[in-house]
C-alpha cells in the first residue's frame, strides 16, 4: 500500500484515520517477519532520536531503543536527573533545542499538553510513549497481538477492558477500537467511568467505522462473549499509596480471575495486560498491598492462576511494542 507518513508525529491516535492505523499495523507485521527471518535491513542509518523519560519504564524504553538500533539509528536517553527540563528550561525551549539536534523525539511523562507542546515547537516528529491521557504505541501493539491470536477479521473481534475506566490505557483502547470498527467494552465502577467528552468523541468515531462501544458498571456484561479481557493496575504511577483503600473497594468486582474468564463463555478467551502486573506479592509494592489486604495475596487486578495460564498473552504484547514502535519510526523517518 503506497502511503506517505513521513515526518508525522504520533501523539494520541485521535488524528490518525482507520487507514493510517492499518498501514502502521501492516508495516509492523512486515518488520516483525523481516526480523524473524533475518532479512531485516537498517533503514534509519544516520538518524538520531532523543528519548525523554519523565516517568520510568521497562518496555517502552527497551522497545524504542531496540527498534531504533535494529534500523541503524542512534538514541539518547534523557531522564529528569540528566537534563534541565522543567528545572531551568521549559519544554518549549527544550523542544527548540532538541529539534535542531535530533531527527525525532520520544516523550513519556505526565500531561498530554506537554507532548503536544513538544510537537508544536520541535520541528521534528514527536512520539508519545505514555501520558496521563493516552498510550498510543501500546495500542498498536495490542491490536497487532489481537490479530495474531484471533482468526476473526479485525471488525469481528470483541474485547473488554475492566478496571479503572478513566486511565490512559482504557481511554486509548476505547479510541483505537472505535477507530478500527471493533466491538470494544469498558467495564468500570460508576466512580471510575471514562470521561463523558472522551466517550462522546469515541462514539462519533464508532459511528463512522461501524464499531460497537459499550460502557457498563457490570463486569459480567462487559466480558460476555469477548475474545480478549484486558486490565491494568488499579493505581497509576504517581498516585499515593493511601489511594489503594478506596480503589480496592471499588475495583474488586472487576478483578480478572477464573470466574470472570469463565463468564465470557468463550473457551478461547485470552488475557491481556500492558504490564507491569500485580499478580502476586513478589514485588515490593505487591507485598505492601498484600500485607494490608490479605485477600489480595494471590493477585490484585489479575490473579496468579490467570496470569500464569496459557490464556495470558501479555508477553506477546510486550514484544510487539518493539515491532510496532519500529513501524512508527520507519514510517516517519524514511
Amino acid at each position: 500500500m503506497a502511503f506517505n507518513n513521513r515526518n508525522r508525529s504520533l501523539l494520541s491516535l485521535v488524528h490518525h484515520s482507520e487507514r493510517d492505523l492499518h498501514y502502521l499495523l501492516d508495516l509492523s507485521r512486515d518488520l516483525k517477519r523481516a526480523k524473524y527471518s533475518g532479512q531485516g535491513r537498517p533503514t534509519l542509518t544516520g538518524k538520531n532520536i532523543a528519548l525523554i523519560f519523565e516517568k520510568s519504564s521497562t518496555r517502552t524504553r527497551c522497545a524504542f531503543e531496540v527498534a531504533a538500533y535494529d534500523e541503524g539509528a542512534h538514541v539518547t536517553y534523557i531522564d529528569p536527573s540528566s537534563s534541565q527540563i522543567g528545572h531551568k528550561e521549559s519544554m518549549k525551549d527544550t523542544a527548540r533545542v532538541l529539534g535542531r539536534m535530533y531527527d525525532a523525539i520520544e516523550y513519556r511523562g505526565a500531561s498530554q499538553s506537554i507532548v503536544e507542546e513538544l510537537a508544536e515547537y520541535a520541528g521534528v516528529p514527536v512520539f508519545n510513549g505514555l501520558t496521563d491521557e493516552f498510550h498510543p504505541t501500546q495500542m498498536l501493539a495490542d491490536v497487532m497481538t489481537m490479530t495474531e491470536h484471533c482468526p476473526k477479521p479485525l471488525t469481528d473481534i470483541s474485547f473488554a477492558f475492566v478496571g479503572d475506566g478513566r486511565n490512559n490505557v482504557a481511554n486509548s483502547l476505547l479510541l483505537v477500537g472505535a477507530k478500527l470498527g471493533m466491538d470494544v467494552r469498558i467495564g468500570a465502577p460508576q466512580e471510575l467511568m471514562p470521561h463523558a467528552d472522551h466517550v462522546s468523541m469515541c462514539e462519533e468515531f464508532a459511528a463512522a467505522s461501524g464499531a460497537s462501544t459499550t460502557i457498563t458498571d457490570d463486569p459480567l456484561k462487559a466480558v460476555s462473549g469477548v475474545d480478549f479481557i484486558y486490565t491494568d493496575v488499579w493505581v497509576s504511577m504517581g498516585e499515593p499509596l493511601d489511594t489503594w483503600g478506596r480503589r480496592v473497594d471499588l475495583l474488586l468486582p472487576f478483578q480478572v480471575n477464573a470466574h470472570l474468564m469463565d463468564a465470557t463463555g468463550n473457551p478461547r478467551v485470552r488475557f491481556m495486560h500492558c504490564l507491569p502486573a500485580f499478580h502476586n506479592c513478589e514485588t515490593t509494592l505487591g507485598a505492601q498491598i498484600a500485607e494490608k489486604y490479605p485477600h489480595l495475596r494471590n493477585g490484585i487486578e489479575v490473579t496468579e492462576d490467570v496470569f500464569e495460564s496459557p490464556a495470558n498473552i501479555a508477553f506477546e504484547q510486550a514484544e510487539n511494542r518493539m515491532h510496532t514502535i519500529k513501524a512508527v519510526l520507519v514510517s516517519a523517518l524514511t
